[in-house]
């Protein structure tokens, strides 16, 4: 029996576990691991008399959802992690949404129609409203569109190819104009989410109302618990459930206890010894579902004039240092695969450009021939980036090792100065454990939020990491602006080639999507994108 399958029958047997066990059990687990056009489909929320009933009859209710991350907002301009989109837009809502076939369909918008090639006009519906009965107004959205362009480092700004003009036509008409054609624009405004323009601010907000099948009854950012209720007054289809409770726990082990004790429904982010130990409990089923996130060893591109990691030589040597194979066996249990391009390989517009090889030989072959030896790396990472991190981290240590390369591991813990240190303000690195979520299923997002980087903007240190190629933003420019998909999917094909031959990652990869829950929770249908439509999920006692 493994150490956390003995956690998880200490938990059901009813006895206490501190922290300090949980702690140990990390430790032991540490150390024995430390091996080497128009949107067609009209799918908003339509009105019902759904009432509440009682917990038998799947209506009604309370769920309690343990994150793996300390969930400090229910805004998004800033971060974005999957798991978070699930409560935010439960509460906040936009003009659409991403489906489950990766397409978008209609929210707060009736109409959101490419009516020339530079313009979108967008229609409200007419029944929408917060949760205090005020409309949602043509002025929220525009508010909404232009903050999220204010704050520094924005995660969802960065992946428009413009700021599109906003015109006001009517009270419930506006129109969404840019330069050049942004024909993915429906799927790209999934992402802003919309706010009363009086409350919105041009940072995350920590509170305030939305438009969504729930409200906020309580909050405590800090300690990221939340209590959402059902919003009576939602303009669509009510939620099912009561109440929704939202906390998160660090440590990997509590949520499995918290699970399997009956505290908790649902928990995310599961390593894959923790998915094996769960697999066995009656009373528990496991989601799992292909993901859309990108994880991946990005290089900093901020590097001094001469470093070896300026030179895309070195960088694929590194890339050989790294036995992926080995790693996905033995620490991640077959739960991810390895990346075949430098975008996940489930988004619209994938190009297969290359495998990633295990070839130490090869490593210290390149960098002899590039006069590299004795070269000193430092990996950062943000603490639960992704499952088994620190794990990961640690072995790469060894791998890097064989090869001549010294590794020293910073990790930062949540809620930190991550932010900072990507921006190259906090302190030097060398190579960033990151991961890049993607909530539209086009690979033009995350082309456009990663790779499109211009001098300009790397002023402000609003690049992704530095990665500056003027080339590769022609090219991605052009495919955001082309409205036939075979010639856009044609130039996305040229600048992926492009940016896999500059070797941006040492390694890269995409997890499934994977998430427990107690077989009470039914109706809970996990996205390509690691969320779920909160108001549509069930309990049965």
């Amino acid at each position: 029996m493994s150490d956390i399958e003995k956690l998880v029958d200490t938990a059901e047997s009813g006895t206490g576990v501190s922290r300090r066990a949980i702690l140990q059990f990390f430790g032991i687990v540490g150390a024995s691991t430390a091996l080497g056009s128009a949107v067609t489909a009209c799918a908003g929320p339509q009105s019902s008399g759904t009432t509440s009933g009682g917990g038998g009859s799947g209506t009604g209710g309370k769920l309690s959802i343990v994150l793996n991350r300390n969930l400090v907002s229910l805004d998004n301009k800033l971060n974005q992690y999957d798991a978070a989109v699930t409560v935010q837009r439960a509460v906040r809502e936009a003009l659409t949404r991403i489906g489950s076939d990766l397409k978008p369909q209609l929210v707060l918008a009736e109409k959101f129609e490419l009516t020339s090639p530079t313009v979108w006009t967008v229609k409200l519906r007419g029944d929408i409203q917060y949760s205090d009965k005020s409309p949602v107004t043509v002025e929220d959205v525009e508010t909404a569109l232009k903050l999220y362009f204010q704050v520094k480092a924005g995660y969802v700004a960065s992946q428009f190819p413009e700021q599109p003009t906003f015109a006001k036509v009517d009270d419930k008409t506006f129109t969404l104009t840019t330069k050049k054609p942004v024909v993915t624009l429906d799927s790209l405004m999934s992402n802003i989410l919309i706010t009363p323009a009086n409350a919105n601010k041009a940072e995350e907000l920590r509170e305030g109302i939305g438009s969504g099948p729930f409200t906020v009854a309580s909050a405590d950012s800090g300690t990221g618990t939340y209590r959402l209720v059902r919003n009576d007054n939602y303009w669509g289809e009510k939620a099912l459930l009561d109440e929704v409770n939202v906390s998160y726990q660090e440590e990997e082990g509590a949520r499995v206890i918290a699970i399997t004790s009956g505290q908790a429904d649902v928990i995310d982010t599961i390593t894959p010894e923790s998915a094996t130990a769960l697999k066995k409990k009656n009373d528990i089923e496991l989601v799992q579902e292909p993901g859309t996130r990108l994880i991946h060893l990005f290089y900093n591109f901020r590097k001094p004039a001469g470093h070896p990691l300026t030179n895309p030589k070195v960088r694929e040597a590194l890339s050989y240092a790294v036995d992926h194979e080995s790693l996905i066996s033995s620490l991640m249990n077959g739960l991810v695969s390895s990346a075949e391009g430098v975008v996940p390989k489930t988004l619209s517009g994938f190009a297969k450009t290359g495998g990633y090889t295990f070839d130490p030989a090869k490593a210290k072959s390149m960098l002899a021939a590039e006069g590299v030896s004795n070269l000193k790396l430092t990996f950062i990472w943000e603490e639960a980036e992704f499952a088994g991190a620190a794990r990961v981290m640690e072995a790469l240590v060894g791998m890097l090792g064989d090869v001549g390369v010294k590794v020293t591991l910073k990790e930062i813990p949540k809620g930190g100065d991550i932010n900072t240190w990507r921006r190259g303000e906090a302190g030097d690195w060398d190579v960033l454990g990151n991961g890049y979520g993607n909530q539209t299923g086009l690979a033009i997002t995350n082309l456009q939020g990663q790779y499109a980087g211009t001098a300009a903007k790397e002023k402000t240190r609003d690049t992704y990491h530095g990665f500056v190629f003027p080339d590769v933003t022609t090219l991605l420019d052009q495919a955001s602006s082309e409205p036939d998909a075979g010639k856009r999917d044609a130039l996305l094909k040229q600048a992926q080639d492009k940016i896999w031959a500059l070797w941006p990652a040492m390694w890269a990869w995409t997890p499934d999507n994977v998430l427990a829950k107690r077989k009470r929770v039914t109706t809970l249908e996990l996205s390509p994108t690691n969320s779920y439509e909160l108001s549509k999920v069930k309990v049965s006692g």
